[in-house]
């Protein structure tokens, strides 16, 4: 898995961004089109903060994590650090 996100990147979007998205979706109205596209757009801020992947940022060539893009999991099934 490759992460290209930091610990602040991440948490930025779990603590703020997506709570934000959560009520501003609640006060617009939770069944209407921007109610919706707002409850996406959280949904998709708290997966990208969970694995700490973001497919945008691999667009745009950018990281936040501190080692730039990191690789983690395939070459510790192996035993190698």
């Amino acid at each position: 898995m490759i992460r290209n996100m930091g610990k602040l990147d991440c948490a930025l979007r779990v603590f703020v961004i997506a709570p934000a998205a959560i009520v501003v979706a609640l006060l617009l109205g939770a069944g209407t089109v921007v109610g919706i596209v707002l409850f996406v757009v959280a949904g998709i801020m708290l997966a990208s903060a969970t694995t700490a992947f973001c497919p945008t940022y691999v667009l745009l060539g950018i990281s936040t994590h501190p080692r730039g893009v990191h690789r983690v999991g395939h070459h510790l099934r192996h035993g190698h650090a």
